[in-house]
């Protein structure tokens, strides 16, 4: 912390600093960020690449971007009057009104004033003599702070492969992690979408209502459940004013961060009679939500033979839903687990494939080769083509991270600590890296929760941390590598207990050539990470070399 009274300085947006923390990222983490840290009076400033707040909701704007979480849900909890006033207006958002409403927020709480936009982080040095990090953008300025928290999000660091090609293509390109701001118009027009992970998943419809012909090239099926969206109804809305409070703990209590009831114990999918877990099945595909077969049986993540009742229902929903067998059975996803890539939720997605101008082609029989000035080539064969969209995912977790230069004591990069992957305590800080703090960074719930309520309680936890540190008079606050060691040997044996790594999915970055192949989330749930990080910080922050 800076000055004598380091709770009461005012702060400016339009100096080097010295700060008393630097946020990166203004998104839905950076915001709250920025409402607590000054709300404690901490002279804090965001650093934002983009020219607006949102984070990935100001990035992705491909058609049919929406949240997989429910709009009610994934909201913040920590303003009962934000609560009330503002109303959803769909069961899933969309991208344009959840921009509104993080715009919102930061115009609501005065949060723009100390939020420097197109401003990209390039480097993070930890200079061990001051006690300070430098901060460098690409722009050329240099800050200094106490403090600097990493809010790039965890799927902020879009990935284009290379192809051969792609730079003489002759028509338009387009990425769904970067999709341009005015209205892209595909009418008339030959459409090749390349990828069918989620952002693929909810885009296709969309596309295929404008494009005279869209040709799918898909390589790895993805599970995909109807996400029955629907307008929000008053009453319903009232309601969940009305509970708010109540809501909002059960969702903090839970594994996913989606408000559950506690419920018994499910039992075995292989112990159910057949008509019983058909019956749970169907009502799971029902309900649209990404967590609702978690609510079916307690062992399928954990049991081939169970995961593969699961699998084989939703098989024969897509093989009822798509008219010619071929083309389902292309579709239909056989080489890993029920489950073990994060399960998309869409809007008429398999329906889409019944359409006579929607071709699928299968790159696991027919690879893509290159792009030539008006076409894109697999093996023998070439699909002319208008427009290619990329929806091709992301570095997730940890490309954000390390696509800045984060150096730590003796000059050390974050990019050599993590060589064989990701190592952090708590997913919170790393061993080596002293004031750095990580909002849901790999070895936390993260991906697998509802974001919002796992970046409130890392703020939360990272605010009062400070607080904690300031009272004392302390200036550095570390991570120990034994404490390091410990839980990300804990986060490793979590995940080796289930079917999850057994796929080739961004949970474990074998989508990045080269990538470490590591399972990066933490498995034990929100209501036990949470209970952790508690008290851990009860017993004097237990694991943390504090000076």
């Amino acid at each position: 912390m800076s000055g004598d009274d380091p709770l009461h300085r005012p702060g400016s947006a339009d100096d080097a600093g010295p700060y008393d923390v630097i946020v990166v990222g203004a998104g839905p983490a950076g915001l709250y960020a920025l409402h607590r840290l000054r709300g404690l009076g901490l002279r804090t400033l965001v650093l934002e690449a983009a020219d607006g707040v949102g984070g990935t909701w100001y990035w992705n704007r491909y058609p049919g971007a929406r949240c997989d979480v429910e709009s009610m849900f994934y909201s913040y909890s920590f303003s009962p009057e934000l609560e009330q006033e503002w109303e959803w207006t769909e069961r899933y958002a969309g991208q344009p009104e959840i921009l509104r409403y993080l715009d919102h927020v930061a115009d609501r709480f005065d949060l723009r004033r100390d939020i420097r936009l197109g401003t990209r982080v390039s480097a993070a040095h930890f200079d061990e003599a001051g006690g300070r990090w430098r901060i460098r953008t690409r722009e050329g300025a240099t800050l200094t702070a106490s403090y600097c928290v990493m809010a790039t999000g965890c799927l902020s660091h879009s990935r284009l492969p290379a192809i051969e090609g792609l730079d003489d293509f002759g028509g338009s390109v387009y990425r769904t992690a970067r999709w341009p701001h005015e209205d892209v118009d595909f009418s008339g027009r030959r459409v090749a979408v390349i990828g069918t992970g989620s952002s693929a998943v909810q885009a296709i419809p969309l596309i295929a209502g404008q494009a005279a012909q869209l040709t799918v090239f898909q390589r790895t099926p993805n599970f995909s459940l109807p996400a029955r969206n629907r307008p929000l109804d008053p009453a319903e809305w009232t309601r969940t004013k009305r509970n708010y409070p109540h809501v909002r703990e059960l969702a903090r209590q839970s594994v996913s961060g989606v408000p559950q009831a506690p419920h018994a114990a499910l039992g075995s999918a292989l112990a159910a009679r057949p008509a019983e877990r058909e019956a749970r099945y169907r009502h799971a595909w029902e309900a649209g939500s990404l967590f609702s077969f978690a609510d079916t049986y307690s062992d399928l993540i954990t049991d081939s033979e169970a995961n593969e009742t699961a699998g084989d229902f939703v098989r024969a929903r897509i093989r009822e839903t798509v008219n010619d067998p071929a083309v389902a059975e292309r579709l239909v996803p056989r080489h890993y687990p029920f489950g073990a890539k994060r399960l998309c939720l869409d809007s008429g997605y398999y329906e889409t494939f019944n359409r006579s101008h929607v071709t699928l082609v299968d790159l696991r029989s027919s690879p893509l080769t290159r792009v030539t000035p008006q076409a894109v080539v697999t093996g023998a064969d070439e699909h002319p083509v208008d427009s290619i969209v990329f929806a091709t995912g992301f570095d997730a977790m940890t490309g954000a991270l390390l696509a800045v230069d984060i150096r730590g004591r003796e000059g050390r990069t974050l990019k050599a600590a993590w060589a064989d992957g990701p190592r952090t305590y708590l997913g919170l800080a790393t061993a080596g890296f002293p004031n750095l703090f990580l909002i849901t960074g790999p070895g936390s719930p993260s991906v697998l929760s509802n974001m919002i309520v796992s970046i409130e309680q890392h703020v939360d936890w990272i605010a009062d941390t400070l607080q904690w540190l300031s009272l004392r008079g302390a200036t550095s606050f570390e991570a120990a590598h034994e404490a390091e060691d410990a839980w990300t040997a804990h986060v490793d044996a979590l995940s080796a207990a289930t079917l999850l790594p057994r796929a080739a999915s961004w949970w474990t970055g074998a989508n990045i050539a080269g990538k470490p192949r590591t399972f990066m989330p933490y498995l034990g749930g929100v209501k036990s990470y949470r209970e952790t990080c508690d008290a851990v910080a009860a017993d004097g922050y237990r694991g943390f070399i504090v000076t």
